[in-house]
């Protein structure tokens, strides 16, 4: 440890020697009397920013609290008595070191992910049973109106289904090109199938980012994208069905759609508690209220994004791959169980945890 005295220069016209002799020998004589605390606090910290505190011993730790308290205190006689600015310097440096050091966050990337997937994304959507309702209601309302459109009037599958969707799977299509495109009409080349996911999942991005974003808006937009996107399913299903096939296209759905139609309408969630903000502010600002709604918010739709990355996997290869119409319901529904057992079993204090806090 250097801790040098700095300069000290008399601005004024004379220079008073005796003024600044005396302040030269009270500054060495304060730092003379505990250099030894700051250099075994300098020690500790040097270690412990080095390997984390898990690198101390409990004596050490103590130590280090001890120090630190030691060492403020010293920096605040420091700057009550005027004593040289190299000093002060010094100490100021070591404080804010031994303050990070006690009391910033001591864990890893890894260990702030894990705790993100454990605890805060379970909890965000228990939390989160109106917004999910929302979501899930645009969905379901969507996918049986354009059923029932579809299934009165079949060309209303040409209002409802964009030309490049839809892919020549229209209603006027044979159910034996139907059921081609059901099993195994998309071939099984390794790279198709790669590019393949990587197109689904950018597609189904672009979607669930929209839907999300615009949640802002009191909720209106994302409700409306949802609902739309559960018109294109319900328009899909028909069609299938009216050739004979809806058993065939609800495994083929399932496979993938459990957890993709589940992304969306948590991303949907996620844009409604913006938008609930907005509209319900309740005693809060409305920015303060966003602020709070957005740390949950944000965490739905990072769970969005990671059911989007499973379900372009499960849609870009294991639909590719699995014909068996069984299988894809087990698979897809297998999928839905996961997600829900997570959801609404992870992040709980355990009876062992709560008896121990009382």
């Amino acid at each position: 440890m250097d801790i040098g005295i700095g300069d000290r220069r008399d601005t004024g016209g004379k220079v008073n020697v005796g003024a600044i002799q005396t302040d030269m020998l009270r500054s060495a004589r304060f730092r003379v009397e505990r250099e030894m605390h700051w250099r075994q606090l300098d020690d500790l910290v040097t270690r412990a920013e080095k390997g984390g505190a898990a690198a101390l011993g409990y004596d050490e730790v103590r130590n280090l609290t001890a120090g630190y308290r030691q060492a403020m205190n010293s920096l605040s006689v420091a700057r009550d008595i005027s004593l040289d600015r190299a000093l002060i310097a010094y100490l100021e440096s070591l404080c804010a070191r031994a303050y990070l050091v006690v009391y910033a966050p001591q864990e890893s990337l890894g260990g702030l992910f894990t705790r993100l997937l454990v605890q805060g994304i379970p909890q965000a959507v228990r939390r989160s049973a109106l917004p999910l309702f929302i979501g899930f209601l645009a969905l379901v309302l969507g996918a049986l109106a354009g059923y029932k459109l579809c299934t009165s009037d079949p060309s209303w599958f040409y209002t409802l289904v964009p030309p490049g969707l839809a892919d020549q799977r229209t209603p006027d299509a044979s159910a034996d090109y139907l059921r081609s495109t059901i099993y195994g009409g998309e071939g099984h080349d390794s790279d198709r199938l790669s590019a393949f996911s990587a197109f689904l999942f950018s597609h189904n991005t672009t979607i669930v980012v929209l839907i999300f974003t615009l949640g802002i808006f009191v909720s209106v937009p994302s409700f409306i994208l949802t609902f739309y996107n559960g018109l294109i399913l319900g328009a899909f299903f028909a069609m299938f069905a009216r050739k004979g096939l809806g058993y065939d296209v609800f495994g083929w759905l399932s496979i993938h759609g459990v957890t993709e139609l589940a992304a969306i309408a948590i991303a949907c969630a996620g844009g409604a508690r913006l938008g609930l903000a907005v509209l319900l502010p309740g005693a809060r600002t409305r920015r303060e209220a966003l602020r709070h709604q957005g740390r949950d918010a944000v965490k739905l739709a990072i769970l969005a994004a990671l059911m989007l990355i499973v379900a372009a996997f499960i849609e870009g290869f294991l639909r590719q791959l699995i014909q068996d119409p069984i299988w894809r319901l087990t698979i897809g529904w297998g999928m839905g169980l996961f997600w829900v057992g997570w959801l609404l079993f992870g992040g709980r204090d355990s009876k062992v945890s709560r008896e121990s806090v009382r």
